[in-house]
């Protein structure tokens, strides 16, 4: 089967159309692996391909033959194998993974996984803004079961994977802490009073600006974040143009002039 090279250029030029100037020298063989279970023997024989659009690529021609030695050598299988310098395709990645904020329009759907981590069942999760004060094991059981039997509330709700996840990504985003708005700014939202805290556990962390004359209005904003619109925020509004010192010249003698009489000629006229 090492020797079969010829039989491997044959069905490669045959894989590229015909057209032999495609396939170039050959650069190897390598035996393949056989098993018990299957008694024939197999080689696989790399020529280059000089087929246009895929430099770097090569011809993979495996060849074989079952355990005798006078059985001929017959063709398996012919590909195209990417080299080091190949150019390939990027990673398949996943549509739902791919997909992006800005991507939904108005219409779209976008279907959750049933299995996905930030989503938990609703009676597994009692998160603080949940479960009454006081309320003991007990009760807490007795309510997911009733709640979940009657159908109330919502089917799921996010799970502590979800919340961590959205949390990095508001942290990280344009209304975080290390924003460039925040980073200049001269309070923090936290203790503004435009700054609507969230419930539950993001309480302590998060909530929404209401601030209309702020970019930030209608977001969620780290409360560490800050801008220029925080609630107490005075700057002097008096006037910046210098006046100069007021000069009055009610004690300043003035020269009044003397009348000055009216004539007439001699003729009388």
């Amino acid at each position: 089967m090492a020797a079969a090279v010829d039989l491997a250029r044959a069905a490669a030029v045959e894989a590229a159309d015909g057209e032999a100037e495609q396939v170039g020298d050959a650069v190897g063989v390598h035996a393949e692996d056989a098993t018990d279970d299957a008694p024939v023997s197999a080689a696989t024989h790399y020529l280059v391909a000089d087929k246009p659009g895929y430099r770097g690529w090569t011809w993979a021609v495996t060849v074989m033959a079952p355990d005798d030695p006078e059985a001929p050598v017959t063709v398996g299988e012919v590909a195209l194998l990417p080299g080091g310098g190949a150019v390939v395709a990027p990673v398949w990645v996943p549509w739902n993974e791919r997909v992006r904020a800005e991507d939904l329009s108005p219409g779209d759907l976008l279907p959750v996984d049933h299995d996905d981590d930030r989503l938990v069942p609703a009676h597994a999760s009692l998160d603080d803004d949940v479960d009454p004060a006081g309320e003991s094991e007990e009760d807490a059981e007795q309510v997911r079961a009733v709640a979940d039997e009657l159908g109330f509330g919502r089917p799921r709700v996010m799970s502590p994977e979800g919340r961590l996840d959205a949390a990095a990504r508001w942290s990280g985003g344009d209304f975080g802490p290390a924003a460039e708005m925040a980073r200049a700014a001269s309070a923090h939202c936290g203790t503004c009073g435009f700054y609507l805290a969230l419930a539950g556990s993001m309480r302590g962390a998060f909530g929404v600006c209401g601030n209309g004359n702020v970019p930030a209005d209608g977001h969620v904003v780290h409360a560490e974040h800050g801008c220029g619109g925080h609630s107490e925020l005075q700057i002097d509004t008096g006037s910046v143009v210098m006046v100069s010192e007021l000069v009055y010249d009610d004690g300043v003698d003035m020269e009044t002039p003397e009348p000055v009489a009216a004539t007439s000629d001699a003729d009388g006229a």
